[in-house]
Parts: structure tokens; sequence; C-alpha cells
């Protein structure tokens, strides 16, 4: 309520929601995303950039039923085709008819628009790697937890772990080292003493586990 009542207080007209976040790797709860849509008089867009890894439906199937909501999806992350630069909003009838309204006339090249429906055309194929994603940040969380260095594994429903260490700059520096490349995010609100790993192929969770066996 005190979230609601800040954000009206403020004349606001639009609020953004990353679920899964970023770079927490966690969904925002589905009440409080409810209520903020029955309760906010302005637009609410759920970004749903990493919403295949996680075990909740999509906001999409809500649309019908709240008409100030957009979401936002994008080929960037479980396509694997961040290189396109290509995402996806959905929304209401009206919504869409003032976005197209404003939007630039070729916003989207032609090749960018072939590379999107080729994938479309290959579902099963994204469908099996994000499965094994998902395995592999399962048993990477299991795997990293045991080691001294880390005090917790935060949850994910994302494509990548954010985890707490002791010591967080001195191992991100020691698997710089090693030709590894984690995110430092120690220095953002919350996230003190944490690195955010991507969950990469079962070769490259190997090298990273070894890695921090040798430290």
């Amino acid at each position: 309520a005190r979230t609601l009542y800040t954000i009206n207080k403020h004349k606001s007209k639009l609020v953004f929601i990353c679920s899964p976040n970023n770079p927490s790797g966690n969904s925002m709860d589905n009440n409080d995303i409810h209520q903020l849509l029955e309760n906010f008089e302005g637009i609410v867009v759920v970004d749903e950039a990493y919403i295949d890894f996680a075990a909740r439906n999509s906001w999409i199937e809500k649309l019908h039923q709240y008409p100030n909501l957009i979401v936002l999806q994008t080929f960037s992350k479980a396509w694997g085709l961040a290189g396109i630069r290509l995402g996806c909003a959905y929304a209401s009838k009206e919504i869409i008819n003032v976005m197209n309204n404003i939007k630039p006339p070729y916003n989207i090249n032609q090749l960018t628009i072939k590379s999107g429906l080729a994938a479309l055309a290959n579902e099963v194929a994204k469908n099996k790697l994000v499965t094994t994603i998902i395995a592999e940040r399962r048993r990477l969380a299991n795997e990293l937890i045991t080691f001294d260095m880390v005090t917790k594994i935060h949850p994910s429903d994302a494509n990548f772990l954010l985890v707490e260490f002791k010591k967080s700059l001195t191992v991100f520096n020691y698997l710089k080292s090693k030709g590894i490349i984690v995110r430092d995010r120690s220095k953002q609100l919350h996230c003190k003493n944490c690195l955010r790993i991507t969950i990469g192929t079962e070769k490259e969770n190997l090298k990273l586990s070894e890695a921090l066996a040798q430290f």
C-alpha cells in the first residue's frame, strides 16, 4: 500500500516491473503485480525478458483482464539472438494503436524480421536449450553452495545466478585471471559481495567449478 501511495503521490503515469528481475533473478510476487494493476491509474509495464526460464506463466495471459498492462519480451535471452536486437510488446488494441502512431515507420529491418521468423519456426530447439539451462542452473547452484567462499545463492528464475561471496572482488579478479568473466554487482543496492554468474554450457560451468575449487 505504501508503494502505491508513493507512486500516485508523484503523479506517475508509467511503472516498469522487471520479472524475473535483473540482477537478482527472482520473479515478482503475482499478488503484488495484481494489486498494482488494479490500483494504479497509469500504465504498468512487465518486462519478461527472462520469462522462459521461470516456473510461472507469462502475464500475456492477463491482457484481457487489465487494459493498462503492457508485457515486454525479447529474442535476446532464451532464443539466443541478442545480436538482432528484437523485442516484442503485447498490450490492448488501444495501446498498440497509440504505439503504432508514434513509432518510426521502419523501426525493424528486413534481416531482423527474417531472423525472428526463422527462430519462431524452430521453437522446439529453443525449448530444448531452455530445459538444459534450467537443469544446469539447478546443478550449478547446488555445487556452488558447497564452497566455503560462498555465503548465499539467491533464488533464480533467470539464466543466471546471483551469488554472494565472502570476498567477491577477490573472487572476481581471480576468475578473470583464469579467463572466466562474471558480472560484479557488489555496488548495487542489496547486492553487497555479489557476483552475477550466467549459466553457460556444461563444459563452461565445469570450468568455473574447477577454478573455484582451486581458489
